[in-house]
């Protein structure tokens, strides 16, 4: 078991940044030998600090604060129009939990994902290594798959979700490019936002937010946000997106 005061952290060199082309940044990363509990992650998250597979990290650029740690205090959020239009297009489809695995089924909706929607990135081609180490490598006691699924039984979305103490993170979503009609990106925020509801959970985490970087702007719609901003979660205002 691993204590906040005994975690040891390292500091990537410079490399391209993955959200601003041109630009580079530094990584700060919790050591990759450390088990990391609920407990520990759970007060990481409150710092900052994100999940990817077996790496706990967060951004660490000295000249650049572009990358800001957001997430949305459940009681708070109210659905808008829209997205309460979402919510009810989306009611045929079915929730199951599951517990991070591998299969054909998702790795098939994952690669025809990435193809579509991450061509240009690096976590292109898609391959089953990377799914496992991405996805499965580093599962908390607590982290789910959770599949959302129509009326026929066909996987449409899979969202990986962290239980922290007091708050869920949304790890990653991947979904079936071609039903655009459900915003099932969106639609899987909007679900989690419930399910963190229901369990009285405070925040749901979403990563990071960069205001240049276009594939993050569907962030900006989960109103209202908190930002981490000089280590204080501070309301983010509508006008300043």
């Amino acid at each position: 078991m691993s204590d906040m005061q005994t975690l040891r952290f390292y500091v990537t060199p410079s490399h391209n940044c993955s959200y601003l082309s041109g630009r580079q940044a530094k990584t700060l990363f919790v050591d990759p030998q450390t088990l990391i509990t609920t407990d520990t992650y759970s007060q990481l998250s409150e710092l900052g600090f994100r999940r990817s597979g077996s790496h706990v990290y967060r951004p660490h650029c000295e000249e650049c604060q572009a990358c800001q740690s957001i997430r949305i205090p459940v009681d708070f959020f109210k659905p808008s129009k829209t997205q309460r239009r979402l919510i009810n297009m989306n009611r045929d489809l079915t929730v199951i939990r599951k517990a991070p695995c591998m299969s054909r089924e998702y790795f098939t909706l994952y690669r025809q994902y990435i193809d579509a929607r991450h061509a240009d990135g690096d976590m292109y081609p898609a391959t089953p290594e990377q799914f496992h180490q991405f996805l499965i490598d580093g599962a908390l006691d607590n982290s789910w798959f959770y599949e959302f699924r129509d009326p026929n039984d066909k996987l449409l979305c899979l969202a990986v979700t962290d239980h922290l103490h007091q708050s869920m993170s949304a790890l990653y979503t991947f979904f079936d490019p071609d039903e655009t009609r459900r915003s099932l990106g969106t639609y899987a925020i909007l679900w989690q936002l419930q399910e963190a509801s229901r369990r009285s959970m405070h925040y749901l985490y979403l990563g990071y937010w960069v205001k240049d970087c276009r594939k993050m702007r569907y962030k900006t719609a989960f109103k209202p946000m908190e930002m981490l901003i000089d280590g204080h979660w501070t309301h983010f205002r509508q006008e300043s997106f």
